[in-house]
């Protein structure tokens, strides 16, 4: 709400709309072409699923940006996700359409947590032309990041997973849902504030990627 706000936040947001709208062009990229070598086994069709949830998931919050940025006064009630289940609840057998994309939605975000652990982005990064300081900050931001991704996905997977259980949009909620109900759990400041911090460190650890990435046919 800050960015939207006069002619100069407007501008700055609509930059941050350029820079998510290409990221979520790269999950798309990442998942149709795959320029990072997960292959066609099922541990890497699960990630370049991932790939598609990540791509759809910044093309959403793109959407709403740009409903910031025209001003359309649906800013603190809009919810795309929200709508966009809604109208595949409206289809026969949406409901069940609705409980696959939670179900997938779930496994995408718990797949984070374990991409946390393991730290698989490692191996997308030239580590051999990294020193030891920055492996190790490159590492951290990007556990971190992935732990913060996996909570926002995995909320927003089980909110479109009671949706369709219960055939009722209003249990949807998006990120920004996700974000708020956060911020009513006990200690909700706490928890958003972590979250919120993981998401930083993941706009951090791009920076990794954008210096270091290690794409097919390049070095190690």
């Amino acid at each position: 709400m800050i960015l939207a706000g006069g002619p100069a936040g407007k501008a700055m947001l609509f930059a941050v709309v350029i820079g998510l709208g290409a990221y979520s062009i790269w999950g798309f990229v990442r998942a149709g072409f795959d320029p990072l070598n997960r292959g066609h086994g099922p541990g890497g069709i699960a990630e370049r699923l991932g790939f598609v949830w990540s791509g759809i998931a910044y093309a959403a919050i793109v959407v709403f940006a740009l409903h910031l940025i025209v001003g359309s006064g649906r800013s603190s009630s809009h919810d795309g996700t929200q709508e966009a289940i809604a109208r595949i609840l409206a289809l026969p057998a949406g409901h069940l359409v609705t409980i696959g994309i939670g179900v997938v939605a779930i496994g995408v975000g718990l797949g984070q947590f374990v991409d946390a652990y393991r730290a698989i982005f490692k191996t997308d990064l030239k580590r051999t032309q990294m020193n030891k300081a920055e492996k190790n900050i490159a590492d951290m931001l990007g556990r971190l990041g992935f732990v913060s991704r996996g909570v926002i996905f995995s909320l927003v997977g089980w909110f479109v997973l009671q949706g369709g259980l219960h055939r009722d949009p209003s249990q949807v909620r998006g990120y920004g849902g996700a974000f708020l109900f956060l911020l009513t759990q006990p200690f909700g400041r706490v928890l958003l504030a972590a979250v919120a911090a993981g998401f930083i460190a993941l706009g951090l650890h791009s920076f990794a990627c954008a210096r270091w990435i290690r794409l097919l046919g390049s070095g190690k």
